[in-house]
């Protein structure tokens, strides 16, 4: 824990904690402020002027992110018979049905992503409990609900994120890593952005992406000038 609050120490060294970056500048300061012995994830925050208590304000979605998350991302599916054998070809890593129902109820939740065709909704909905305070449960506004659960399955795996602003206004994600080019890290934060951007909901008043931050695992957080990010939306 002392070595971690060092590096953390150091990273922040030298670093204005009040200052604006472009998006350009602020993935090349994560990058270089990143020194764990592990490949870090890239995080951006973003708090939003909404109220998710009120329906109208709610904000969520899925991106696919043009080059990846490098995360590997397991993949569960409610399906049965071709269903099941589609998601299988697709690359899911665990099918099931009313066993995979009692896998979950057993506390069995090796999984990163949940989707389900739409008649297995009425199990999948018994489940409420144990996927919603994970934010696991499929919604069809996400696409974890649908007979297409190849490309479901494939979007997953190949870089979709899924997104939902908390009920204090803020949407956080993974989107990359260290690791990765600049340029690839910049692209999908851009897109990210946009996504977020086109989910502004008919409720929401005033300014409404308020602030953003990029910051990896060990990093410190590193503010984008909302300017470069989306012009005056």
């Amino acid at each position: 824990m002392a070595k971690s609050g060092k590096r953390i120490r150091a990273a922040k060294e030298g670093l204005d904690r009040e200052a604006l970056f472009s998006i350009g500048e602020a993935v090349k300061t994560v990058k270089d402020k990143a020194s764990a012995k592990f490949d870090e994830t890239v995080e951006i925050a973003m708090n939003l002027g909404v109220d998710p208590r009120h329906a109208d304000q709610m904000v969520r979605g899925v991106v696919s992110l043009p080059n990846g998350t490098g995360r590997t991302v397991r993949v569960a599916v409610f399906a049965k018979d071709d269903k099941a054998e589609e998601a299988r070809a697709a690359g899911a890593d665990i099918v099931g049905a009313e066993d995979l129902m009692e896998q979950v109820q057993n506390g069995q939740m090796d999984f990163d992503r949940v989707i389900a065709t739409p008649d297995m909704m009425p199990i999948v909905g018994r489940l409420g409990k144990q996927l919603g305070p994970r934010g696991l449960m499929p919604n069809p506004k996400v696409g974890t609900v649908t007979p297409n659960v190849k490309k479901a399955v494939e979007d997953a795996k190949g870089g979709a994120v899924q997104f939902r602003v908390e009920k204090n206004g803020i949407i956080h994600a993974g989107v990359g890593k260290a690791s990765f080019d600049a340029d690839k890290i910049e692209e999908n934060v851009r897109t990210f952005i946009d996504a977020v951007n086109k989910a502004k909901p008919s409720g929401a008043k005033g300014t409404y992406i308020r602030k953003i931050a990029l910051t990896s695992t060990m990093g410190p957080g590193i503010k984008i000038d909302p300017q470069d990010a989306f012009g005056n939306a």
